[in-house]
């Protein structure tokens, strides 16, 4: 479990999906004065330096975000997104790649509170290190799924949960639906944003299944699929569920996702979806 580390894969296709549909689920909490409470479960280390050695072993990132940075028609819902990582790059060379901690407190008002979660001993020393002088920020180290019990309901009562396991461990699928269900019944209004790689039929068939079967109403789901589902160990694409999602966001998704699949996909591989799994 604590082998896993998010460096080997920044910057891929799956973060640029789940990063830009963040950066939009965040955007939409800040449009309402009021203050909000954000609590990432899987944080990671918050910024990913593309030069180390971990990084240019698979060079994910030249298949995910170095194909996006020089495109002329970035649609206006992805540009506050990109324009995180260019500033994250002031000489215009792509080396450091914003984790969502820092994709968060980009987009952070002054009364917004968070909390960022990570349980790797070495990580988490990191994460502090980039967020010593936040203000109203907390870093935690603990089980990503403990916190959901640590932390919910939040005064604030309103806000975002971002789930984003490594899915490193058997049984991920099941473990999800449990803890999803339980932060659900704590916090039933709360917004919930849960990350997961595209697997076999069988596997997202049962998925899908278990979550039907639980109380949760207002599920959105939205998948990117780049690259062909074959017997190999390659993961075609990712998916986020959405749980309380903003008002239109399905209708805001629909393009942004269909840009990046022409921007992204493996020849044409692969497509979008966009669809209520469990209705209102």
């Amino acid at each position: 479990m604590l082998s896993y580390r998010h460096l080997f894969h920044a910057g891929n296709c799956a973060d640029v999906f789940k990063h830009a549909l963040l950066t939009r689920l965040l955007a939409g909490l800040g449009r309402n004065p009021n203050p909000y409470f954000y609590l990432d479960t899987h944080a990671g280390i918050g910024r990913y330096d593309l030069t180390r050695p971990w990084a240019q072993k698979a060079r994910e990132f030249e298949k995910g975000i170095s194909r996006l940075r020089e495109r002329a028609d970035i649609p206006e819902a992805l540009r506050p997104y990109l324009e995180m990582v260019r500033a994250e790059n002031p000489d215009g060379k792509l080396r450091y790649y914003p984790g969502s901690p820092l994709i968060a407190l980009r987009l952070r008002r002054k009364d917004d509170r968070m909390v960022f979660n990570e349980l790797n001993k070495s990580d988490c020393a990191d994460l502090k290190t980039l967020t010593a002088r936040e203000h109203r920020v907390a870093v935690s180290m603990m089980d990503g799924y403990q916190t959901l019990k640590a932390f919910l309901p939040p005064a604030e009562r309103r806000g975002l949960v971002l789930i984003d396991s490594s899915f490193d461990r058997a049984r991920e699928f099941p473990r999800l639906v449990r803890a999803l269900t339980e932060a659900h019944e704590r916090w039933a209004t709360g917004m919930y944003a849960v990350w997961y790689p595209l697997m076999d039929a069988d596997t997202m068939a049962a998925f899908e299944r278990n979550l039907r079967r639980t109380a949760i109403r207002k599920i959105l789901r939205l998948e990117l699929a780049v690259a062909p589902q074959d017997q190999t160990l390659t993961i075609p694409g990712s998916g986020m569920l959405v749980v309380n999602p903003p008002w239109h966001f399905d209708t805001e998704a629909r393009p942004l996702l269909q840009w990046l699949w022409r921007a992204l996909a493996v020849e044409g591989a692969g497509g979008t979806r966009v669809d209520w799994l469990v209705p209102e």
